[in-house]
């Protein structure tokens, strides 16, 4: 695999992201072992009396315009930050190819890139990105949840909900209270709530539409057996197991870092 970098300059000084990947074949227990050969290396300058391993230290360096950076690795998927200009997210990519290169590793083409943290990138199913606070001139880093997990969890939806499905409607609900549950619980800490409300909407109309194939009810029949003498919609349910929502799910939001990540570049890797 060879590196194919992504170049969005936004800014001089900047975090870069680079998505690096050893692999499908190796599984993440033997994806630690090998990277932490690259944790040592890159955390290197951070331990005692190494380069970085100060606020004062690295204030110094970045006086003399070099780089500091961090990463942040699970398994396989990593993100290094890099408080420099854009020259310096590529010597870093460098080395870090160099030190992969050790363990017979290479970055791949497809999921290699360096972005500037105002555009944001996706790790680990979120999407991080750099934006600037509604109605004030601060910016901050916001962790929203990415595209692609929501498209494969509307999959499960509509599989779970097709109009073929021999499933009783308990076995359903319970199946999409696993599936949504286990969600939502993940990206609780996202900025979540409208997408949960959207999902709980998408999930309502499709056990709406299974039911009424299914009985083949009009929407008046529907509304009859599935709402109170005043008009108001009951939850789905059936042998006890009520179909959750999980817009109820509290979300809780990690505490401002803005001041940590003062720079909008990205360097990561998968």
């Amino acid at each position: 695999m060879t590196a194919n970098i992504k170049i969005k300059t936004l800014r001089r000084v900047t975090h870069a992201r680079v998505t690096h990947c050893v692999g499908g074949v190796l599984s993440p227990l033997l994806a630690n072992i090998a990277l932490s050969v690259l944790d040592e290396y890159i955390c290197g300058p951070w331990e005692p009396e190494g380069a970085m391993s100060t606020p004062r230290r690295r204030s110094t360096l970045r006086a003399k315009g070099q780089p500091t950076w961090r990463i942040v690795r699970y398994a396989d998927d990593f993100v290094v930050l890099v408080n420099g200009c854009e020259e310096h997210v590529h010597e870093v990519r460098e080395e870090v190819a160099q030190v992969l290169r050790t363990m017979g590793l290479r970055l791949a083409p497809a999921k290699t890139q360096i972005v500037h943290m105002s555009e944001g990138f996706d790790f680990l199913g979120f999407h991080i990105q750099w934006r600037r606070k509604r109605g004030t001139n601060t910016w901050h880093v916001y962790t929203f949840i990415a595209d692609r997990p929501i498209r494969r969890l509307k999959a499960k939806i509509r599989a779970l909900t097709r109009k073929t499905s021999s499933l009783d409607l308990d076995a359903v609900l319970a199946q999409l209270n696993m599936a949504m549950g286990g969600w939502a619980f993940y990206f609780q800490h996202a900025i979540a709530k409208r997408v949960f409300s959207k999902l709980d909407s998408f999930t309502w109309w499709r056990v709406t539409r299974l039911l009424r194939e299914r009985h083949r009810w009009s929407w008046k029949e529907l509304r009859r057996r599935h709402t109170t003498p005043t008009g108001q919609w009951l939850p789905f349910s059936a042998n006890g197991v009520e179909l959750r929502n999980i817009e109820k799910i509290p979300v809780t939001r990690y505490l401002y870092r803005g001041n940590k990540i003062p720079n909008p570049w990205v360097h990561g890797a998968h």
